[in-house]
């Protein structure tokens, strides 16, 4: 055989060798997290690496160690199942009228009802900013809901003369729903457009810090709520950065999340996510049709955060199997699927076998029984 013909030969079984023993990720093979997703790193990252900078290459920690067993749930979250892995519901409510006239139009009575309902089923509203943050802090056994109104209607808040809230707002019922039901917390997120609720703005000043100093958080929702899939990233920042400066030029603070109007995401999610100084958000809700996974979940997405409509088990948009009516029966007669709190906001306890469902950044915090 000529010798060029036998150098080929051992230059092709070598390629061969070489392609069979480098790493997956050498080759190509090994897929990187999905961007923007909490709880992911980097797929070179060793899998025992929680926090702080990765090992140099070479160095005797540079390579994957293994995991530290987590350590067991107090016995009391054991008792009552804790599983902080499980589904959170945020629901999603528009005008809130004595008597509805369009689709998304919720009475006051049913208001009181779903929330009454929420209260006699050990559910405990805590904000979107908390929920966004992992600070979940809910007494052992009991399940965390987050209450959003968008587009800062008449019916969602408004003070009487005496600076109380008025009669049949949402406002109202909730504290009325948490005054009849003890542990049921008077909180909600408001997500607000330019109307501020139909207030001129010195009321809207006055309305904006009372909701603050009483527990309840504002959002964005963009000035004139339109439709930000086909707008430019100049138009996104100036719907959102106008809406933000105005919320800060009443209310003396920024917000700290977002809910997109339509559900309808950007060219380029980052455009919604900040704008230097103007905004910076810790999270995103679209207008879904689920319960959101819970914020320690390495399925977590901050930028993408489900929501639930409010309203009973109708046939409009299928709702008699993804509006709140129907994901409430569910989460009731599947009680594993749904967060259940372990009473601690500085651990994260959840059954074993849901273990590989964990975020990694918290692990620290994790318990399991």
């Amino acid at each position: 055989m000529p010798l060029l013909h036998k150098i080929a030969g051992v230059v092709v079984v070598c390629a061969v060798v070489l392609g069979l023993t480098l790493p997956a990720h050498r080759r190509g093979a090994e897929k990187e997290s999905p961007a923007g997703r909490v709880g992911n790193s980097s797929s070179a990252a060793p899998a025992a690496k929680v926090s702080g900078s990765p090992a140099p290459s070479g160095s005797p920690t540079a390579s994957a160690t293994p995991l530290k067993p987590i350590p067991a749930a107090a016995p009391g979250a054991a008792a009552v199942k804790a599983n902080e892995l499980g589904q959170i519901p945020v629901l999603m409510y528009h005008r809130i009228v004595p008597k509805p006239e369009m689709s998304l139009d919720r009475s006051t009575k049913e208001l009181y009802d779903e929330l009454t309902r929420l209260a006699k089923g050990g559910y405990v509203p805590i904000t979107a900013a908390e929920f966004v943050s992992g600070w979940i802090n809910v007494p052992a056994g009991k399940h965390p809901v987050v209450l959003t109104f968008d587009d800062s209607t008449p019916g969602h808040f408004a003070l009487d003369a005496a600076g109380r809230p008025k009669a049949d707002t949402a406002v109202a019922i909730i504290q009325r729903v948490a005054a009849e039901n003890p542990g049921f917390r008077p909180v909600a997120t408001f997500y607000l457009n330019k109307e501020l609720f139909g207030m001129a703005d010195a009321q809207a000043a006055a309305g904006l810090r009372w909701l603050v100093q009483n527990g309840f958080e504002l959002g964005n929702h963009t000035v004139t709520h339109p439709d930000l899939s086909g707008m430019s990233e100049d138009g996104v920042h100036k719907e959102i950065g106008g809406m933000e400066d105005r919320i800060v030029q009443l209310a003396g603070r920024h917000t700290t999340t977002f809910a997109y109007p339509f559900g309808a995401v950007p060219r380029k999610g980052k455009w919604a996510r900040k704008d230097g100084s103007r905004y910076s958000f810790q999270g995103i809700f679209l207008a879904g049709w689920r319960p959101s996974v819970s914020p320690f979940a390495d399925e977590f997405d901050r930028w993408n955060i489900d929501r639930v409509r409010s309203e009973g088990k109708i046939k409009e948009n299928d709702c008699t199997k993804y509006c709140s009516t129907a994901w409430l029966e569910y989460l009731d007669k599947n009680p594993d699927e749904r967060y259940t709190s372990d009473g601690d906001p500085n651990t994260v306890t959840f059954p074993k076998t849901a273990e590989d469902r964990l975020a990694k950044e918290y692990r620290r915090r994790a318990r399991t029984y």
